[in-house]
């Protein structure tokens, strides 16, 4: 069964994207979509951000720690709040989270296709 399959375990799963370099966000965006996943959103700037996070249904979001110079935490916040998951993905690695989201699910970029694809399914399990 591949990927884009009906019957696959990532048909229905919603995510909200938050990244600000554009390409990096398409390349999430084409990843996503290959990995069956349905996008419900997607954000450069802590404060769209920080709205879709408040309204839009999601069962995951894949946050860029830096957007455009400021940190993503208030957005992080919003979520965690809310109850829902929710994973890093940054190039200062897992030690450049602060000690409050230090346990949180983290993405080193640059990333392969796999790793996020692997990332994805221990947080979101079939």
């Amino acid at each position: 069964m591949n990927a884009t399959d009906p019957a696959s375990p990532q048909t229905g799963r919603r995510i909200l994207v938050v990244e600000d370099e554009f390409l990096i966000r398409m390349l999430m965006e084409d990843m996503l979509t290959e990995l069956g996943y349905d996008l419900v959103g997607v954000a450069g700037r802590v404060e769209e951000a920080a709205e879709l996070a408040r309204v839009k249904e999601f069962d995951l979001a894949i946050l860029d720690v830096n957007l455009d110079g400021q940190d993503v935490y208030p957005v992080a916040d919003i979520i965690a709040k809310r109850g829902l998951p929710f994973m890093f993905v940054t190039g200062y690695g897992g030690r450049g989270l602060p000690d409050s989201y230090r346990g949180r699910p983290t993405l080193q970029k640059p990333f392969q296709l796999d790793e996020l694809k692997k990332m994805l399914s221990l947080i979101l399990p079939a």
